[in-house]
């Protein structure tokens, strides 16, 4: 392979105005596409949905505002705001209207509305009452389903109110052919059929909306060479002029056509990726391997003198920029959930072809070369790392980690593409994965992942087993028995396992639900043209289109858990140092921070209002801060003392992500009961369940909704995130926490599993310390983990950036599967990557 560890070019001085541009204000919430969207659907009432939706996306297309940003060179914009957001009521609306006057003020990720807004969105919001996708599926789900959800023991909240998204759709298609030929594809199709087919008149109808959804993408660039053109000929700037007149020309061709330049490839591209967030607001729209698909059309300019690399290099950084210009708004709840602002539109770089050879390239440097030149969270940028990857390429990407912008991901291509064919997927098509979203795998424009589809918090089971299913007076799970009453260890981990049983069917019929009332009411033509073989089988991606369907969500907690019957095991059934209604207790109790949250919460209210009747603004972090004192000044100092000695037992004990072989072998199958249960299960496009085991951020919320464990976690204290240790637990090094994590079985959790580490920067410096860490995650692959991201902060640098905030407007740091701008960040989620052990070597 050629070397290109010494390519480094230059930054343009155009990136810097771009990225000035794009964060000059808050990001706007818009109302142009709900109003197109909604008088679209009162015009089409009685045609079939897949007309419907059709008919919509070609509205929007050709009404949506359209506008060229300053200096770019790739254009097409879904708001006329910089990092503003249309919304989508076809899925929900009412949280948002509930919201309307917090939006801006919020903690996590807030929006401007102006008023007109409002008013438009309220009266586009009268047509959709009973007719959301989260209405039907809500009618589909069970009582005890939804009893579960009100409880918090899982959240499906992703494709409940919102689109589906979470694929990667086939770019290299489109940048071939263009819609022109994809349009031509689904003519031919539809001439193929024969109109006495028992289905002819359903596929039929998709076929003439993938042909309609085609048409108004090529329509939607044509009117950006319009705009581009008429600049152009107002433009007193020479050079700025013929990149205007270049601009028209590139929309004027792609994605119309196939592309021709590297220039119109990257033009064509951004089409796509963006017109799929037009079309519905599922996010985790992921480029894939962009290194790949786009690198004959770098090669062959490269080769014929067209292109230099360092304008190559800037229409990706270009690229980059716009990644961060896609935005959506989500309701407060989950914005705790998914702070940043993140689209998590994963782009993987290096790898394998379909033979199993090695295909990093120049453009795989260069990917890496946009995101330092950028510095912003989007894309998540991933590496795939195998036997055969070019250390050179390791070290690149390791040179961008020490920057600190927790990118790129690292992903192990030995236990990705056998995880993948053990779930049906062709050998040829596993070689050649990508990931989705946080750190999903998938093959790129075959699959429907349905990733993400639920959060499951893993220590609520748990719960359920000390009140023998109950909580508030409420039936929520089941009754295993009390626990006075439990004898062994074995009788406890069985009933625990059984609650666990019972909350992953009742998550799968929330799943499905949704599932069914997303093909029902929101099949998506302009997405399923871009997968196999929906223009084949002549149905959309939602109604099972797809060569591959799964569901996966992801459950979380592994640490507290393994941590947590550790201690039930030794402190109770071994050591006998308590008995288990005792523990129950103290965790009632929480173990002598016994203040009822209700009352704290009254308590912070009230002083809260106090403030600002003296002049004071109080925002939401500000209210935390004393929701926290309250509840700490009121400890029971009594209670405390009578449970220390509880807790320092449990300190004393071993804890996972320490190498110790027993522990470690417990948290492999605490990991099974949620992976090993899940994968009997299958969704209504005839796919099988698929475990991952990643919280994105929820450990955060969804923990502020969990009661004291076993592990001597406080109440409503972060679960730990992803399959690593709980913070601060992880006390023998990196080596130790990772040969831990690789213990667990990372084969059967096929869509994904998450390990965070965090390092001081100091850990990173010169090659010595690059060449360490690179060791670090060849070691850890080899031992058979699936996925290791990073962040390179100290700690002292996080609380002065909490603290300074104004001071740091640029500090990006690594989340859960994304990274994000550190100071948009929730204050309790700045807390949980602050409380992340440091390591280093």
């Amino acid at each position: 392979m050629k070397k290109y560890g010494d390519l480094e070019i230059i930054k343009s001085p155009r990136i810097p105005k771009l990225i000035e541009h794009l964060y000059a204000k808050l990001p706007e919430i818009e109302a142009d596409r709900a109003v197109i969207l909604t008088k679209s659907y009162q015009e089409t009432e009685g045609d079939p949905i897949i007309t419907r939706r059709a008919k919509a996306f070609k509205a929007i297309c050709e009404e949506l505002p359209i506008t060229i940003r300053p200096d770019e060179l790739i254009v097409g914009s879904n708001s006329k705001a910089p990092r503003g957001c249309q919304v989508f009521p076809e899925y929900s609306y009412e949280w948002l209207e509930q919201e309307f006057d917090t939006v801006a003020a919020r903690s996590a990720d807030p929006f401007y509305i102006s008023e007109e807004t409002k008013n438009q969105l309220h009266e586009a919001y009268l047509y959709w009452k009973g007719k959301t996708t989260s209405d039907l599926a809500t009618s589909y789900m069970e009582q005890e389903t939804l009893t579960a959800m009100e409880h918090y023991i899982f959240t499906p909240g992703n494709y409940f109110y919102n689109g589906i998204g979470h694929l990667t759709v086939q770019y290299d298609k489109v940048l071939k052919i263009g819609y022109s030929g994809i349009h031509k594809e689904a003519k031919e199709a539809l001439s193929k059929l024969k109109i006495s087919d028992g289905d002819y008149g359903k596929r039929a109808r998709f076929l003439e909306a993938v042909m309609m959804s085609c048409q108004a993408a090529i329509n939607y660039a044509n009117r950006y060479a319009k705009l581009a053109l008429s600049e152009a000929s107002t433009c007193q700037d020479n050079v700025r002029k013929k990149e205007l007149l270049q601009i028209a020309q590139n929309c004027a061709n792609v994605p119309a056509n196939g592309a021709t330049s590297f220039w119109e490839a990257c033009q064509s591209f951004w089409f796509v990726q963006m017109l799929l967030q037009v079309e519905s607001s599922g996010h985790s729209i992921s480029p894939g391997r962009f290194d790949q698909y786009m690198y004959p059309y770098y090669l062959d300019d490269i080769e014929k003198g067209k292109i230099t690399r360092e304008f190559a290099q800037e229409l990706i950084d270009c690229i980059w920029v716009k990644l961060n210009d896609l935005n959506k708004v989500r309701d407060a709840a989950s914005a705790e959930g998914f702070a940043g602002y993140s689209l998590f539109q994963n782009l993987i770089t290096g790898g394998q072809d379909e033979e199993g050879n090695d295909v990093t390239n120049e453009l795989s440097f260069m990917c890496i070369e946009a995101s330092m030149h950028v510095m912003l969270p989007a894309p998540s940028l991933s590496v795939r790392v195998w036997n055969g990857t070019p250390d050179e390429f390791l070290i690149k990407a390791a040179t961008l980690t020490r920057t600190g912008i927790g990118l790129p991901a690292y992903y192990n291509d030995e236990v990705i593409i056998p995880a993948l064919v053990n779930r049906g997927v062709s050998l040829k098509d596993a070689r050649t994965y990508d990931i989705i979203g946080c750190v999903e795998p998938q093959k790129a424009g075959k699959t429907d992942g349905w990733h993400d589809a639920a959060f499951f918090n893993m220590l609520r089971p748990l719960e359920m087993v000390f009140s023998n299913g109950y909580e508030n007076g409420v039936k929520v799970g089941l009754q295993t028995g009390d626990v006075a009453g439990m004898k062994t260890f074995e009788e406890f981990y069985a009933a625990y396992k059984k609650q666990m049983e019972y909350f992953i069917e009742l998550m799968v019929n929330a799943d499905n639900a949704i599932d069914l009332a997303h093909a029902k009411r929101c099949p998506l033509p302009f997405q399923s043209s871009m997968v196999e073989d929906c223009i084949g089988r002549g149905i959309s991606l939602q109604e099972g289109g797809a060569v591959y369907n799964f569901t996966g969500p992801q459950g979380f907690g592994i640490a507290n858990m393994t941590d947590s019957l550790w201690a039930v095991k030794t402190l109770v059934f071994e050591e006998k140092k308590l008995t288990l209604l005792e523990y129950k207790k103290a965790l009632e109790d929480n173990f002598g921070h016994k203040m009822p949250i209700e009352k704290a919460k009254l308590i912070t209210t009230r002083v809260a209002e106090e403030l600002a009747k003296a002049g004071h603004q109080v925002n939401e972090a500000q209210i935390a801060d004393i929701y926290n004192m309250v509840s700490m000044e009121n400890e029971l100092e009594a209670g405390q003392k009578k449970y220390n000695q509880l807790l320092e037992w449990i300190e004393e004990l071993p804890k996972y992500g320490n190498d110790i072989e027993e522990v470690d072998l417990l948290a492999r199958d605490v990991a099974y009961t949620y992976t090993k249960p899940l994968e009997n299960y299958k969704n209504p496009r005839g796919g099988q369940y698929q475990a991952g085991l990643y919280p994105v951020s929820a450990n955060v919320p969804l923990g502020a909704q969990t009661g004291a464990t076993p592990d001597g976690r406080l109440a409503n204290t972060p679960i730990a995130d992803g399959v690593g240790p709980a913070s601060g637990r992880d006390v023998k090094g990196p080596t130790a926490a990772a040969n831990s994590v690789a213990k667990l079985d990372h084969f059967i959790a096929s869509n994904g599993t998450l390990f965070n580490q965090k390092f001081h920067p100091s850990a990173l410096s010169g090659m010595r310390g690059l060449q360490n860490f690179t060791a670090l995650i060849r070691g850890f692959f080899d031992e058979k983990g699936m996925h290791m991201q990073f962040n390179v902060v100290s700690k002292e640098t996080l609380l002065d950036a909490q603290a300074h905030p104004q001071n740091y407007k640029n500090l990006v740091v690594r989340v859960a599967g994304y990274s994000a701008l550190f100071t948009t960040l929730s204050r309790s989620l700045q807390d949980d990557i602050i409380n992340r052990t440091t390591q280093g070597f």
